[in-house]
């Protein structure tokens, strides 16, 4: 069974993919925040600003099996791209916390519908085998499982959290992202300002709020 909040199509917004036609599809649920608001305060990742609780978005219910999951997500694909244009389907694994749910059944059920399967995850539990793309997302104090991937993408500035201590971990791309709250001018600054001084991380924008993506 698959507790799923929502499924919709639209362009990536941020990191390596940028830009990608992508299916979403966020998980219920996550280990690091219940996703409630009088819980924020306490939580290890205090600065999400998803609604991940419940299953009543766009296309969102209780999933019996990876197959029923896999063929809504490649119907709405169909629905929405123009196939004939090309483009490999690709769909987003993301949350709250998707591996909490994401299991090898349900990558090899979308891949065998054509999809790329990626995974957007804050890294504290193992990614299941056969996943494309591999994005993690380290927050706050959380002890990182997932060491190895395509991408870490760091929200900048965390309170106690040095990019630096990510530099060594075996990823093909390192991101600064500028945390969306507070003061986002000086948020942006300090990812800029480290982006020059250690050229190996690279800025991430979340283009779909600058420019409004549906």
């Amino acid at each position: 069974m698959y507790s799923v909040k929502e499924i919709f199509y639209s362009l990536q917004g941020e990191g390596a993919q940028a830009g990608r036609a992508s299916i979403f599809c966020r998980f219920s649920g996550c280990n690091l925040w219940s996703g409630r608001e009088q819980d924020r305060a306490k939580a290890q990742c205090d600065f999400c600003d998803t609604d991940f609780v419940g299953t009543d978005g766009e296309l969102g219910g209780k999933y019996p099996t990876a197959e029923q999951l896999a063929d809504t997500v490649a119907a709405l694909w169909r629905r929405r791209s123009n196939q004939a244009q090309g483009g490999t389907p690709y769909v987003i694994c993301t949350g709250g916390e998707p591996l909490l749910q994401l299991d090898e059944t349900l990558i090899q059920a979308f891949q065998a519908r054509g999809f790329e399967v990626a995974v957007e995850t804050n890294g504290t539990l193992p990614a299941p085998a056969g996943l494309d793309w591999i994005c993690v997302s380290p927050k706050g104090s959380s002890e990182l499982v997932q060491l190895r991937g395509h991408e870490l993408k760091l929200v900048h500035p965390q309170s106690g959290v040095d990019p630096a201590d990510f530099a060594s971990l075996d990823f093909d791309n390192f991101y600064l992202q500028p945390l969306d709250g507070g003061d986002n001018n000086a948020n942006l600054n300090a990812c800029l300002s480290y982006c020059h001084e250690h050229p190996r991380w690279r800025l991430s924008l979340q283009v779909h709020k600058l420019v409004d993506i549906p």
